[in-house]
């Protein structure tokens, strides 16, 4: 539990730091996961990109950078349970989104994006063998008229093959957001 608070605090310092230094920034957002044995917290920053392509009956695609940082707890290290293993990441995500011209109500995303972990993941009998990994999401959301946004993700980690072992590891994400 003691982790869990520390990762909490991180996130909330995190958003208000995001928030109060820097005007550029379109959205922040909170998210927890959980999946492989694995939770995590992480915290992130948006910029909303300005192009709308493939416009028709009232929606289009845009899409957005997020930037993060996240602060996992692995529950299962090197495949002996209870056996802990905490790893920072930070990571850039070119994220695609399919929503409404008002981009309030419903929307669906995709993304892939790049991140670096402390420590190589070795979890659950999973060894990764790069700290570099892919992040990639498929996720639903609701834009409220209040800027708050809420969404559910599946995401999977891995390095794309780049060298062997590469188990990947997938967790189901549910994300706060809200946008200035």
């Amino acid at each position: 539990m003691k982790i869990l608070n520390k990762q909490l605090l991180l996130v909330c310092l995190g958003m208000a730091l995001v928030h109060t230094s820097a005007s550029a920034i379109d959205s922040v957002s909170g998210e927890v996961a959980t999946g492989n044995r694995s939770q995590f917290v992480r915290a992130g920053a948006q910029w909303n990109w300005d192009n709308e392509w493939y416009k028709s009956n009232g929606t289009f695609i845009g899409g957005y950078w997020d930037a993060t940082l996240t602060e996992w707890r692995n529950n299962a290290y090197k495949g002996v349970p209870g056996d802990t293993q905490n790893i920072t990441d930070i990571g850039i995500t070119p994220v695609f989104r399919f929503q409404n011209d008002s981009r309030k109500g419903l929307y669906g995303e995709a993304a892939i994006g790049l991140h670096l972990f402390s420590h190589i993941y070795s979890n659950n009998n999973r060894q990764f063998s790069t700290a570099f990994q892919f992040g990639d999401h498929l996720g639903v959301g609701y834009v409220f008229n209040n800027g708050w946004d809420l969404a559910l993700k599946v995401q999977h980690f891995s390095n794309g093959a780049i060298k062997h072992p590469n188990p990947g590891a997938n967790l189901v994400v549910i994300k706060v957001g809200h946008s200035f």
